[in-house]
């Protein structure tokens, strides 16, 4: 019996949300007492994941899993699971992830709960804190199945070191043709900046910002703060921005450490796409916009005033503490 957690990787190196996975499984391992293995997709630096308690990888090479492809994934995964008798799987809560663990836990007949916040509160039964209503509360979710499959919400555990010997081996599982009946033809991505999904601080935009030429501000202020940018729903129905950037409900969920956004009034289905992020702080010159109530930290006030004042005293901050 192991816990087995499926690392995510681009371009060869580990995305943050790996290490907090790795950190998460190795928490579950140590409550069962058992160890926790790790599965990586084409990754260079796998023995990284020891640091973070990973007693064994399970390196997969195989040129035509290079592009996420999450039923071929879901199928390696299933043979990892048979593999190493584990009977927890541990995802992130990504796009990626998302689309493969419904399917593994199809294959498995395994409970899945995505969205969980906490390392099991109990493990007889096992019973995991997830977030529901739209981040609004808790809920306590017992996986009665034999085999169960976590999804942690991005930046909920928190990465922590917990170094363990680590052994390395290669593992291919056995594909057919029909695992890659969907293929992805062609990915476009923003190459130098920071992703959303994997960003600990956000800057947004809204319609506040009066058009697309003004967008110059939120890149400069990302910049200082190497976060990533994002926008509302509207501009980006608009064209303003590309709708990749587009957060919310309907959008992309953010988790972010701090989210900052600007000239966002704040729509219900805004606020339920970012309220799992940790610290959120609004700047409007309406005192009436519904986003100051769910803020931590608000600014009344014109954009086009505070946000230059705010990137030219980080400039200073920065500089004084380099």
């Amino acid at each position: 019996m192991s816990v087995l957690v499926y690392t995510e990787s681009e371009n060869g190196k580990f995305k943050k949300s790996a290490f907090e996975v790795a950190s998460y499984a190795k928490s579950v391992a140590d409550q069962l007492g058992t160890s926790a293995v790790a599965i990586s997709f084409s990754a260079d630096e796998n023995n990284s994941l020891g640091a973070y308690g990973i007693s064994k990888v399970l390196s997969v090479s195989n040129d035509q899993l290079n592009s996420f492809n999450a039923e071929a994934y879901a199928k390696a995964i299933a043979e990892a699971v048979e593999r190493e008798g584990a009977d927890v799987v541990v995802f992130s809560s990504s796009s990626n992830s998302k689309y493969t663990a419904p399917l593994l836990a199809a294959k498995l007949k395994a409970g899945y709960v995505p969205n969980v916040v906490e390392s099991p509160s109990s493990t007889a039964p096992f019973t995991v804190k997830r977030t529901a209503f739209s981040n609004k509360g808790f809920a306590h979710t017992e996986i009665s199945t034999a085999k169960k499959i976590v999804g942690v919400s991005n930046n909920s555990f928190g990465i922590i070191e917990n170094s363990a010997d680590i052994t390395v081996e290669d593992f291919a599982p056995a594909l057919s043709d029909g695992d890659f009946a969907v293929q992805s033809v062609e990915v476009d991505k923003v190459a130098g900046k920071v992703s959303i999904a994997d960003a600990e601080i956000v800057v947004s935009g809204g319609r506040g910002l009066k058009g697309p030429e003004n967008w110059g501000m939120v890149e400069e202020l990302a910049e200082v703060l190497g976060a990533a940018t994002a926008c509302s729903k509207p501009v980006s129905d608009m064209g303003w921005r590309p709708h990749s950037e587009h957060v919310g409900q309907t959008g992309k969920p953010v988790a972010s450490n701090l989210y900052i956004a600007i000239g966002i009034s704040g729509a219900i289905q805004h606020l339920a796409g970012v309220s799992a992020s940790k610290t959120k702080v609004v700047i409007n010159n309406d005192p009436e916009a519904p986003f100051f109530k769910a803020a931590d930290y608000g600014i009344v006030g014109d954009a086009f005033e505070v946000v230059p004042q705010l990137i030219e005293k980080l400039r200073e901050f920065k500089a004084q503490n380099a």
